[in-house]
């Protein structure tokens, strides 16, 4: 590695990588500023490093068991009278693990601070095993009900911890694609949801154990970050922020460099990380969160994680609603086959937001945000002219169904990573937990009108409601034009540099046109 940080040259106020040269290990050609050269992402530190992630992955898996598992659940008739829910409780019953995650905001982020993100995840895990446990052996609505509200109360501790734990292990070259997968392992769990209620749908009578299997089953993730939790380490961007820096180095050594006492990129990440984190920042007072709304530079991000909340819910309504009206029209009354329609989204979904992993890298995450949002607009257009034009027309109606699947795979390929990849990202280590969890506060309250309003509004306005959606997806395109910060090719810490600027999405584009300039130099 060439001397020190002593060469980084300055764009408005922020640092940006010093020119590479031939033998500079320390430097990606691709742009980050503290990434080895012809790294072997499959030497053995890394499948390690891999591993220890693949835990914190599982956290985003619990919450997509419950994405699919209590929606399917509510078409059986047996479960639907066993605890006697009707049109008027079942809202309720539905919004009771949102309510278990708004509560838990209140304390996610001060749990993963004070205590750590392996904590974080493990106590979220214990929460996530009772409320599961609770709604597998309910035998009344009210144990039920409660089940729904712990469960969301697990859920949003895990969500928090995860990523928080994912981006600050990660190594740099590969932070996009490793932390973009946390929420594409959403996934893991929806399959197995959708896909349990289809295979069990065969069975005769749907006796009492086919809907309290896959009430029981949401636990598995849960158990198994309980498992290994105990065997990964806890991140060196916490240890550093207790003051316990040696700990942090052995970790680096043992994951980003393989091993290597003099390993540059440690060396390089380590003198980064003390000159940021601070030791006595808001991560230690957990009834701080001021630190999110304080200076101009955290306000700036806590627009960003806002615009990531409601842009990437309120994208389009649940498909549910779409495939029941649409799949009738287009000649398929078969429920079962309305029901292998649906299991189909998921795993469309993940192999779209596994194929766009590698693109947040090379694209960047602006250009693929704004790409994504205008397909997803334009797609929501043709659904609303199929929903309009289909009445007795099941060729259109096929169309529209075709374009809802259009939708799914333009939001997986960019959004689905970005939801955890870039909130992480923008968000500074002092605020990183507490962020999260107010951007899972706003998730929460996005979703409570996604899922309440649509039918109301669908009842009223008909096909002209979506219209909202083609609109919003639109503007979204235009927000992230004008205000997101590219992220791609910094580490954190230079990331921190950036929003210390005086307009931080120039700042941002930039550094990368810099970086572009001494790559061809």
């Amino acid at each position: 590695m060439s001397s020190s940080k002593d060469s980084i040259e300055h764009v408005d106020d922020i640092a940006v990588a010093p020119t590479v040269s031939p033998g500079d290990k320390a430097f990606d050609p691709e742009g980050s500023s503290i990434a080895e050269l012809g790294v072997n992402p499959l030497r053995r530190s890394f499948l390690k490093l891999y591993g220890c992630l693949f835990v914190a992955y599982l956290c985003s898996a619990t919450n997509g068991f419950d994405a699919n598992t209590f929606g399917g659940l509510s078409a059986i008739d047996t479960f639907v009278s066993y605890f006697g829910i009707t049109p008027d409780n079942q809202g309720l019953v539905a919004a009771l693990y949102v309510i278990g995650n708004v509560a838990g905001c209140l304390f996610a982020g001060p749990c993963a601070d004070k205590y750590g993100r392996r904590f974080g995840m493990a106590f979220g895990s214990v929460v996530c095993i009772v409320g599961a446990v609770m709604q597998a052996t309910a035998h009344n609505l009210s144990t039920l009900m409660g089940g729904r509200f712990i469960l969301g109360l697990g859920a949003v501790l895990v969500q928090t911890a995860g990523p928080a734990y994912v981006v600050e292990m990660a190594y740099p070259k590969y932070r996009g694609v490793l932390t973009g997968a946390f929420q594409s392992c959403f996934f893991l769990g929806t399959i197995v949801s959708t896909w349990l209620e289809y295979g069990l749908n065969f069975i005769p009578g749907t006796p009492q154990w086919t809907w309290r299997l896959p009430l029981a089953i949401q636990a598995l993730p849960s158990v198994l970050v309980l498992m290994f939790v105990w065997f990964i380490p806890e991140t060196p961007r916490w240890y550093i922020g207790q003051g316990q820096v040696e700990k942090a180095k052995e970790i680096l050594i043992e994951f980003h460099g393989d091993g290597d006492l003099n390993s540059p990129v440690v060396a390089l990440e380590m003198e980064e990380m003390l000159e940021v984190i601070s030791k006595d920042g808001a991560d230690k007072r957990w009834w701080d969160f001021r630190e999110l709304f304080n200076s101009r530079s955290a306000r700036y991000r806590t627009f960003l994680i806002a615009c990531i909340a409601f842009f990437g819910t309120w994208d389009l309504p649940p498909t549910s609603y779409y495939f029941p009206l649409m799949a009738k029209t287009a000649g398929i009354t078969s429920e079962r086959t309305q029901l292998l329609l649906n299991a189909l989204q998921t795993p469309i979904m993940m192999a779209a937001a596994l194929t766009g992993l590698r693109w947040q890298d090379r694209l960047g995450r602006r250009k693929l945000l704004i790409a994504s949002s205008t397909g997803m607009s334009l797609s929501v257009a043709v659904i609303t002219a199929c929903t309009a034009q289909q009445a007795g027309r099941p060729v259109v109606g096929g169309v529209g169904i075709a374009f809802v699947y259009v939708f799914l795979v333009v939001f997986a390929f960019a959004w689905t990573p970005a939801q955890s990849l870039y909130p992480t990202e923008v968000l500074a280590f002092n605020t990183r937990a507490k962020g999260l969890a107010f951007m899972n506060l706003l998730v929460n309250v996005a979703s409570v009108f996604n899922t309440y309003v649509p039918p109301v509004a669908i009842a009223r306005a008909s096909w002209r409601f979506y219209i909202f959606y083609i609109l919003w997806d639109a503007l979204g395109a235009l927000v992230i034009y004008l205000t997101f910060v590219e992220t791609k090719g910094r580490n954190l810490e230079e990331i921190d540099h950036i929003f210390e600027a005086k307009n931080p999405k120039k700042a941002s584009l930039e550094a990368v046109k810099q970086t572009k300039k001494q790559r061809r130099a």
